[in-house]
């Protein structure tokens, strides 16, 4: 696989690469970002290899980051309207303006015409709710959003860290009023983050939308810099704030280490691809700082893990997931089919069950 490999975004008529290009890091606002020559260096390998999909928000580096990559394109005629370009809305980036941020139409509309100012462009390809704003109605969200796609400053609409019932109500309510629909969703998913298996993915499969993971390394843990009794990395972001991974996730971490070793790849390629791979995954966001780390994700393109390999990340990884998901797995057949055998495969008999209900 390569980025030219186009897949399909959901049920929409977008075609984007496997691996979106993140520009989180774009910029040097906040103090983990990188600068301009670097971000368009990284942005400039992407490309060469054949990236067409790009992802920001307003609010990265305060605003840098959308800055940086309309500068590049606006200096590269023509190639704005050959690429992907998706940011996001609900950052509040005006201190002390209740409607500088959200999901309300005067929010919305702000936050947009500046996105569109510092991109250097008229439209955006996908435009993401980049949280669930619980003081803003839905209908007034999904409205102003079919507005503007009518009136062709936006293409598609993804949502972005949105609880599963909300997101399941707005996309639903857009089908049935005739406003547009969610596209994809956009959430953290990794081999130290599988909860979205719960609902979320679930959701998107059955709605049609694509998914796009989120820190698929989980902020540097699955990147082969961590290791069971050794120091702590000291230049990395989530050392800084969080410090190093737990017991549980170090076990992930050594079985993912493993399995590298035995596919000749980067801790980090294993990861991406076993992500990749996921049954409703799209698109794997990457968010490199360097251009030797974007070299270094793209390795991921290139790993096929054998079923062996993959059953062993799946089972050390497998997330506790919230009721009633382990009940439906355990009963579901056992109640809807009662012993007998469906698609070839024999359900079990729940005993207590048929007994109370040969009483009747």
């Amino acid at each position: 696989m390569t980025l030219d490999s186009y897949v399909g975004l959901g049920r929409s008529g977008l075609k984007v690469s496997p691996f979106c290009l993140g520009a989180m890091n774009f910029g040097e606002d906040g103090g983990f970002g990188c600068g301009v020559e670097d971000s368009e260096k990284i942005l400039q390998t992407y490309l060469d290899h054949g990236g067409n999909f790009l992802d920001t928000a307003n609010f990265y580096t305060n605003g840098h980051s959308e800055a940086i990559l309309g500068d590049f394109l606006a200096a590269r005629p023509g190639l704005r309207d050959r690429l992907v370009l998706a940011t996001k809305f609900y950052g509040n980036l005006h201190l002390g303006d209740p409607n500088g941020g959200g999901a309300g139409r005067k929010a919305i509309l702000g936050q947009l015409h500046e996105s569109l100012r510092r991109l250097r462009t008229d439209h955006v390809d996908l435009y993401w709710l980049h949280n669930h704003d619980r003081t803003t109605p839905v209908e007034e969200t999904l409205r102003t959003l079919d507005d503007l796609v009518t009136a062709g400053k936006i293409r598609h609409v993804g949502f972005s860290d949105t609880p599963a019932w909300f997101t399941a109500k707005a996309h639903t309510m857009a089908l049935l009023r005739g406003w547009t629909p969610v596209t994809a969703l956009q959430m953290e998913y990794s081999l130290l983050e599988r909860t979205i298996e719960g609902e979320l993915i679930p959701l998107a499969q059955d709605a049609g939308m694509g998914v796009l993971p989120w820190s698929p390394l989980k902020s540097g843990f699955l990147s082969g810099k961590y290791r069971r009794d050794t120091a702590v990395p000291a230049d990395t972001r989530r050392s800084a704030v969080l410090g190093g991974p737990t017991e549980a996730q170090f076990t992930v971490i050594d079985a993912l280490i493993a399995v590298a070793e035995e596919v000749g790849a980067s801790p980090a390629a294993v990861a991406l691809a076993w992500v990749q791979a996921r049954p409703g995954v799209t698109s794997t966001l990457i968010g490199p700082r360097t251009p030797a780390h974007l070299e270094a994700n793209l390795a991921g393109l290139s790993v096929r893990l054998t079923p062996a390999q993959t059953a062993v990340l799946d089972e050390v990884s497998t997330p506790t997931l919230n009721f009633p998901h382990d009940l439906n797995q355990q009963v579901g057949a056992m109640l809807k089919y009662a012993g007998a055998t469906v698609d070839g495969v024999p359900s079990a008999v729940y005993p207590p069950l048929l007994q109370s209900a040969a009483r009747y």
